[in-house]
């Protein structure tokens, strides 16, 4: 479809559009003309021309009617611009023809007569103009057969009024066309509009398929990487822990096999201790990673805390390692998890150590930053006022392509079982979850230096220094009976050495495989200083009887024993009982828990028995 036949197209529509109102004034006019003639004695001729002009105006009013019904195709426009043109000319012939043959003869009539056909003309002009060819078949027969009609009459006055009709006519004329190029540059203008707005349909139409695709990508990619980190993840946890299976499974065989070599059991029990401690320490090093270990954050002096830690790592780290401590006077207290940030800088400073295999120094300084505004990295929350920490070394340094991994869970460019690959992603966590962040620069052969910066806090510094618990001794529960303590774990192995453990710290052990049998044994009146009970069990959860059990011995303490880490178990339990509870988290020591029990003893009420 070309843009010349759909303007072809508009105008003849528009053209037809106005049919009915033009063939209504036809019939209209029509009959006032008749009304005329008959008061002027031509009453024969004027009902035949009536009905001429009828079936004129029925004629265009059924070519409308087909025109509306057939939804006419592009290519048949000729076909209609015909037919609205004949319609118009037939008009216009019937009214001019009017003009010579049923011409009125009181000069009054006359010009009502030339009064009504002029108004036609201008009624054509105003409702053909979109059509040019139909408004001129109309006005030029019509006007001039009114035109020579006039002057045919031969006199002075007659000839004035055809001429005026030839002027107006020429008006008329000029003024339709004008109309008519005005009605094109419109609809041109409106069909380009169109156009364009298509085009830009198409174009956000495509665009928005671009996006969503572009949307799909990402979301693929971001899959992909997902993946790709849970798998990193995954191998680097089943590798450690193979190595802590193979190390505790190989040892319980030699152990076994061995059972009467006493300096030998003694030297394979501590491998199988030391390859647990390790297992712990992967888990933690993982959930602090995953942000799972909740932080504790209290105001801590940075100063204070580098200066303690100078004296720990210059005992530690070697004495080929010199450690200094640069610390701004009047340094204010940092907002911080005082746990967490020891063992970020403890696990820096070893990373330190090993990077120096031939001695260096290790310099561990503060200041204080203003965020952003001095040089602070882009992923501080806010512009400060932050304490700046530095970790530097004078050891080999990394290459770029070392250092673009560096934070990555597991990846680590130490030798077998010297590394777990957790220690710089557990610093960038414990960063971003304090408030602050990290940093790493490095470059061979010139050391590294690690950025920590943490929020400053208003709130002053506390010392609370925990009492040592290793040399409690269980309390006794009564005259002639050791404490009673209430076991409850799932998992049989588990529950049996537990109970072993606390047996060897002098405590009586019942043990219970479920929590309705714990309750239980409460509910037929056994005497119980203490509840030991696993977290996650099927049907009754540690929580629930937790609280059940103090329900019924108000004032019993509990202790709640959990692989999960974090704090928010604490919170949950400290919620959902509302009595005296302490949280261990697996894996927990013979001493661990012996002192923990000892510990909850000797600060539960003195009427929990029974």
């Amino acid at each position: 479809m070309t843009k010349e036949a759909e303007l072809r197209t508009e105008r003849v529509r528009a053209a037809f559009e106005q049919i009915p109102v033009a063939a209504l004034a036809t019939m209209t006019n029509a009959a006032i003309m008749v009304a005329v003639l008959v008061a002027d004695g031509q009453g024969d001729g004027a009902y035949v021309w009536l009905g001429a002009a009828v079936l004129v105006a029925a004629a265009r009013l059924a070519a409308w009617w087909a025109y509306r019904r057939a939804g006419p195709a592009i290519a048949q426009h000729r076909r209609w611009s015909a037919a609205s043109i004949c319609g118009a000319l037939a008009t216009g012939l019937l009214w001019g023809g009017g003009s010579l043959l049923l011409f009125p003869q009181a000069e009054i009539h006359q010009l009502f007569w030339a009064f009504v056909i002029a108004g036609m003309c201008a009624g054509a002009a105003a409702l053909h103009y979109a059509h040019l060819p139909s408004a001129l078949a109309f006005i030029i027969p019509a006007g001039g057969l009114l035109a020579i009609r006039f002057a045919l009459e031969g006199s002075g006055r007659r000839f004035a009024a055809a001429a005026m009709i030839g002027v107006f006519l020429v008006v008329l004329v000029v003024t339709v066309r004008r109309s008519s190029r005005y009605f094109g540059e419109t609809l041109r203008l409106r069909l380009d509009l169109a156009e364009r707005t298509h085009e830009l349909d198409v174009s956000n139409a495509k665009l928005r398929m671009e996006m969503a695709e572009r949307r799909a990508t990402e979301a693929s990619l971001r899959h992909a990487q997902k993946m790709e980190a849970v798998g990193q993840l995954a191998g680097g946890i089943a590798h450690d822990f193979n190595n802590v299976l193979q190390a505790v499974s190989g040892g319980i065989g030699l152990i076994r096999r061995r059972a009467g070599d006493r300096a030998a059991v003694e030297r394979l029990a501590g491998m199988v201790e030391e390859a647990a401690r390790r297992g712990a320490s992967v888990t933690r090093r993982l959930l602090a990673f995953s942000r799972r270990e909740e932080l504790r954050p209290a105001a801590l002096d940075a100063a204070e805390l580098l200066g303690g830690l100078r004296e720990v790592l210059s005992a530690t780290l070697g004495p080929r390692i010199r450690v200094e401590v640069d610390a701004e006077p009047g340094l204010p207290s940092v907002l911080a998890d005082r746990g967490q940030l020891e063992t970020v800088l403890v696990n820096l400073a070893t990373n330190a150590r090993d990077a120096m295999p031939d001695g260096g120094t290790l310099t561990l300084s503060a200041r204080m930053q203003q965020g952003e505004s001095e040089g602070g990295p882009d992923c501080l929350k806010e512009a400060g006022p932050y304490v700046h920490l530095v970790i530097a070394d004078t050891g080999q340094g990394m290459s770029a392509d070392t250092l673009a991994r560096a934070s990555e869970p597991f990846f680590t460019t130490k030798s077998q079982g010297q590394g777990t690959g957790l220690g710089l992603a557990m610093a960038q966590s414990f960063a971003k979850g304090s408030g602050g962040a990290l940093a790493i620069a490095s470059e061979p052969g010139r050391g590294t230096t690690v950025s920590l910066w943490l929020p400053v806090t208003d709130r002053e510094p506390s010392h609370h220094p925990s009492p040592p618990l290793a040399n409690w001794m269980p309390p006794t529960a009564g005259p002639g009976r050791r404490p009673r303590v209430l076991l409850v774990d799932d998992e049989p192995v588990v529950r049996e050495i537990l109970a072993a453990q606390l047996g060897e710290a002098g405590y009586e052990v019942a043990e219970s495989g479920d929590g309705a049998a714990a309750l239980d044994l409460l509910d037929r009146g056994a005497p119980f200083d203490i509840l030991v009970t696993d977290l996650a069990m099927p049907g009754m959860d540690g929580v629930a009887l937790i609280r059940a059990a103090q329900g019924r011995r108000p004032g019993l303490p509990a202790i709640l024993i959990t692989g999960y880490a974090g704090d928010a178990a604490a919170l949950a339990v400290g919620a959902a009982v509302g009595g005296t509870f302490a949280l261990l988290r697996k894996p927990v020591t013979a001493q661990q828990l012996a002192d923990q029990v000892a510990a909850s003893l000797a600060t539960a009420p003195a009427a929990r028995l029974e």
